[in-house]
């Protein structure tokens, strides 16, 4: 259940966003979500790709620093309301929410929340048990 996030560390300057992605494209990786954070100096990049292990190595042969983040993928009704009912079952548990970021299902019905939680674990049981569907990284990786 538990997805793998690359975060790729990049100074914050122009042409920088624009490298990652050309390298991932001449590679044949499809890149399936996205955030990124910066600061002044430097970003960080996290993403969802198609194929993990090949956009590991070619970035960091292109002398980017790259790390590996286990994720939740979790389907949200989209509607008023959706992200709330994630919230309120974490809270109700005592486990924090370290960043998200979203992307919508062409289906437009749900909503697919990427979670990093300081208990991934207990997430994952606490939202299996109230009905939330935890999406496999195949799923996502594929969407």
């Amino acid at each position: 259940m538990k997805v793998e996030q690359l975060s790729i560390f990049l100074e914050n300057r122009i042409g920088r966003l624009s490298e990652v992605s050309r390298i991932l494209a001449e590679a044949g990786i499809n890149i399936r979500a996205l955030s990124i954070a910066d600061t002044a100096d430097f970003g960080v990049l996290r993403m969802l790709v198609d194929d993990v292990e090949k956009a590991k190595v070619k970035l960091k042969q292109s002398g980017l620093t790259v790390g590996e983040t286990e994720v939740l993928g979790i389907e949200v009704p989209d509607k008023p309301g959706g992200l709330y009912s994630i919230l309120s079952v974490l809270e109700k548990e005592g486990i924090n929410v370290e960043y998200m970021y979203a992307f919508v299902q062409p289906s437009g019905r749900n909503a697919v929340m990427i979670f990093r939680f300081d208990n991934l674990d207990g997430a994952v049981d606490v939202l299996t048990a109230a009905g939330f569907n935890v999406l496999p990284g195949e799923t996502l990786y594929k969407m």
